[in-house]
């Protein structure tokens, strides 16, 4: 291909007061952290309590967890994004419709709906991911926590989810680096998340080549630096002879 690349552009001005693009680079890259630390945080604290729900010998709550998991991971995430974004504002009470539409600036507004629907779709995949861990673990952890007197509550914080969690950190890990790569579909909405930014600046320099190139390498760089860090705690986490250590 006869092309005639130019690096150069990212240290180029914009045309905006003083900005270079490589600032929006670094603009939508805080944008895509932000989204997607605080939508792993809900999912992984909603899914760890959905995963518990689906193993407790209560068919009320493992129905509730149940019906949770069928319809956000049966729902495409773009469908959800929508949902939350056009749909359930104008469902809430006036005083919180209008804080959301009016006090609200249009980049909170839909920083809001894409943590909310990200967090809560993940934590569909993660219930499933800490119920699966659970389920693996011999019977014997169970009678044996009753045997010393805990609880149900104290038999799943103290002996099963601790082992649980050990088993499952490579899913987990999957469902980490998935939550980084659906942060994109905030462009959609108007965030300027790493995606909408390379879009801006493919289309403002007519350098379309550079900027998803670098947009690639960015996505590349965060997903393997994130990958090495929990292949390290997954190290640190292992029980001798429960579960055989990734990287090995």
């Amino acid at each position: 291909m006869n092309y005639n690349w130019n690096w150069g552009v990212f240290f180029q001005s914009t045309g905006i007061g003083s900005e270079i693009y490589l600032d929006w680079f670094v603009t939508g890259l805080g944008w895509t952290i932000a989204i997607s630390l605080v939508g792993w945080l809900i999912a992984l604290v909603l899914g760890s309590l959905l995963g518990v729900m689906r193993t407790v010998p209560n068919r009320l709550l493992a129905t509730i967890a149940t019906t949770y998991v069928e319809i956000f991971r049966n729902v495409p995430l773009l469908v959800q994004l929508f949902l939350w974004y056009f749909l359930v504002p104008d469902l809430l009470p006036e005083p919180l419709e209008m804080w959301f539409k009016q006090d609200l600036s249009p980049a909170a507004s839909a920083y809001l709906s894409v943590v909310v629907c990200l967090g809560l779709f993940t934590a569909a995949r993660v219930c499933e991911q800490v119920r699966t861990g659970i389920q693996a673990l011999p019977k014997g952890q169970l009678n044996a926590g009753y045997a010393l007197g805990f609880t149900l509550p104290q038999v799943y914080t103290t002996v099963l989810l601790p082992q649980a969690f050990r088993i499952i950190i490579p899913p987990l890990t999957s469902e980490f680096l998935n939550i980084f790569k659906n942060s994109s579909v905030a462009s959609l909405i108007g965030l300027m998340e790493l995606l909408a930014q390379t879009k801006q600046t493919a289309e403002f320099s007519a350098n379309l080549f550079e900027a998803f190139t670098l947009a690639t390498l960015i996505y590349f760089v965060l997903n393997m630096s994130l990958m090495m860090i929990m292949r390290w705690i997954e190290k640190r986490v292992a029980v001798p002879g429960l579960i055989s250590v990734g990287g090995k």
